[in-house]
């Protein structure tokens, strides 16, 4: 089937088309690098963040996010803008990208660029076209706010270069977890491909940090480093062969990002799966998301969040969470002893959370109420720290009996504390309750 081609297309009907075309491609970053304008240009690039993220003061800020064409020689099961597909097909000109960045800023609507695209004619002439659009953006516009760029598997190496001068933020889309699932749902892709610009990337990133040693002013390549994104849902692989990729490229590859797109069906075709009904796996997508901050953040590694026998995060317990109940042996810690890292391991406790609490135990010994303050959600911690040597309640130290309280947690006190008779109240109380003790030692409210 042929695709619908607009001859006539006004800038406006471009945008609606392209922007819309872009929503797939996952890009919600911090920018990670700080630039100010020296004065003679519009913009400056700033680390508070970037792309549908919310500053360290409150704002919430967005770049431009667009593709450069819909255009595509590649025929991908899994995306809207695949060859196959009948779908009507624009593309921008270099002058209209730089045009829609200025004006856009200049209205404050956004504080940077987000250029991905399809395959164009061949990689090297798309690879061409937005190093154009980047370079007219700099040196003509004198734009100095954030840019975010995709790099174009097999598209000459010179070409990516020069790009990466020009950008802030690079990346490459892995699209999927293994080589299997890519060489069934986007034939026309090979990993080689794809994990060679990601090489070029790093090794002349690590050069270029050489280079600016020695010469202060020597331009910057790829200043906020690099990223990917790879697509879940698609192909049936699990939760561990999935985090075990993203952890071999945050190692190989000294990556920034990994993101994960919650797989969309938006094709009729037999070699995807059928979750029309189900929607995407946006839970799942959740999980991994919280696995990955416990891999940058938390010094866990992957082979000790999942294993084979155990392949899937549990949806309805955060991964840390399901980490510590398996390994009860560690637990309780006390906080007024524990090292950073330990601290860092107990549910509840953040990396800024621990290092108060390193910091204020110097000064003196720390209580529940002091955590609290510090930012540690106690719902989850009290189970797995002790005070001075006291936990918060009497608690049991029981997988079952944890389990069940965390997934029932909302500010109120654990099941089964005997000598407690705190509840929270609900909007529809009447206040005409009591309290009676069944032949357990749970507490149970019954109406008079």
């Amino acid at each position: 089937m042929r695709d619908r081609v607009m001859t006539e297309m006004t800038l406006y009907d471009k945008l609606s088309i392209l922007s819309d075309a872009a929503k797939y491609d996952v890009a919600c970053t911090s920018s990670g690098v700080d630039r100010k304008g020296d004065g003679n240009g519009m913009g400056n690039c700033s680390r508070s963040g970037i792309c549908h993220s919310f500053s360290a003061d409150g704002r919430c800020i967005s770049l431009l996010k667009i593709l450069f064409t819909n255009e595509c020689i590649y025929d991908c099961k899994y995306c809207v803008n695949r060859s196959s597909n009948d779908v009507v097909r624009t593309s921008f000109t270099p002058e209209e990208v730089c045009e829609l960045t200025m004006e856009f800023y200049r209205r404050n609507y956004i504080e940077g660029l987000f250029l991905s695209s399809g395959i164009l004619k061949s990689p090297d002439y798309t690879m061409e076209l937005i190093y154009a659009t980047l370079y007219r953006l700099r040196h003509v516009c004198n734009f100095q706010g954030y840019i975010h760029v995709k790099a174009i598997p097999g598209a000459d190496e010179r070409l990516i270069r020069l790009t990466g001068f020009l950008a802030d933020r690079m990346s490459v889309n892995i699209e999927l977890p293994t080589a299997e699932g890519l060489r069934l749902l986007a034939p026309h892709k090979t990993r080689k491909n794809i994990l060679k610009p990601m090489r070029l990337v790093q090794e002349k990133r690590k050069e270029n940090r050489q280079e600016i040693t020695v010469y202060k002013n020597a331009p910057r390549f790829v200043p906020a480093g690099q990223s990917t994104q790879m697509i879940i849902g698609a192909t049936p692989e699990t939760d561990f062969q999935i985090l075990n990729v993203a952890e071999a490229l945050y190692k190989k590859f000294d990556l920034k990002r990994v993101f994960y797109s919650a797989f969309v069906p938006v094709n009729n075709d037999r070699a995807l799966p059928s979750n029309r009904d189900e929607g995407p796996p946006l839970l799942r997508e959740h999980r991994l998301y919280q696995a990955d901050w416990l891999l940058r953040y938390y010094h866990f590694e992957a082979g000790e969040l999942l294993d084979e026998d155990n392949p899937n995060f549990n949806v309805y317990l955060d991964p840390k969470c399901c980490w510590a109940l398996k390994h009860l042996e560690f637990f309780p810690v006390e906080v007024n002893r524990a090292d950073y890292r330990t601290l860092l391991r107990v549910p509840g406790i953040g990396y800024k959370s621990a290092t108060r609490i390193v910091k204020a135990r110097r000064i003196g010994k720390l209580e529940f109420d002091d955590l609290k303050k510090m930012g540690v959600v106690l719902k989850r911690a009290l189970y797995f720290l002790t005070c001075n040597g006291k936990m918060m309640y009497p608690v049991r130290i029981d997988e079952d009996y944890i389990t069940r309280n965390l997934l029932n947690t909302k500010e109120r006190v654990p099941e089964g504390v005997s000598g407690m008779n705190y509840r929270q109240l609900t909007l529809f109380d009447d206040m005409n309750m009591t309290a009676v003790r069944s032949a357990g030692t749970d507490l149970q409210w019954k109406q008079r």
